[in-house]
């Protein structure tokens, strides 16, 4: 009888899988906040791709754009992707159709790093609070008005144009002028955070368990 192949690392499929194209999500690790892809779902675990290696260690939450946070455990990687099982139950339909107590919105990646705020008038040190695709909330002791064009300078981030929307105390929050891909967002997060997932995977399936 032929030899029959041998199944892939981990990926028992005894519950029912919900492949879905691009879904785009937060994994929260000891690490930081990282962008990936959930790529399908079941009842008992997940498989997510990032745009670089996935960070290790825990515990670690995926996050989605709806809010819903869901406490999961790494139990395969290959590459840029990953597996792993939810620590609680899950209500898939719900996960795949989005659902949840607030309405769907961009992720916002809760990362700090200096930055210089160049406007009319000088450059002053600021702060960057968390960032989107469309835009930051920073900190600054300046003055700065509702709607005044400034620009951001960091070694993060390449320069970004952008506009005060709205101000509190020190705070203020951003537009910027161009909106990031998510692939762009997904790096400057990793180089802010751990510039060391940015190295080349290794190939091959490592086991976690």
């Amino acid at each position: 009888m032929p030899r029959e192949a041998d199944p892939e690392p981990c990926e028992e499929r005894v519950a029912p899988r919900f492949t879905l194209l691009i879904r785009a999500a937060k994994l929260i690790a000891p690490g930081g906040e990282f962008i990936c892809v959930i790529r399908d779902v079941s009842e008992s675990g997940i498989s997510l791709r990032g745009f670089h290696t996935l960070p290790e260690g825990g515990p670690q939450w995926l996050e989605l754009q709806t809010g819903e946070r869901h406490e999961i455990e790494p139990v395969w990687s290959r590459g840029l992707e990953g597996g792993y099982r939810f620590v609680n139950a899950v209500e898939v339909a719900a996960l795949v159709a989005e659902a949840g107590r607030f309405p769907k919105r961009q992720l916002r990646l809760n990362i700090a790093f200096p930055i210089e705020l160049a406007l009319i008038g000088g450059r002053f040190r600021a702060q960057v609070v968390n960032l989107s695709q469309q835009g930051a909330r920073i900190t600054c002791n300046a003055l700065l008005a509702i709607d005044q064009p400034v620009r951001l300078c960091s070694g993060i981030l390449p320069e970004v144009r952008a506009r005060v929307r709205w101000r509190r105390d020190v705070e203020y929050g951003l537009v910027f002028d161009d909106t990031f891909s998510l692939s762009q967002l997904a790096v400057f997060a990793v180089g802010a955070q751990a510039p060391e997932l940015l190295e080349a995977p290794v190939c091959g399936a490592t086991q976690r368990r």
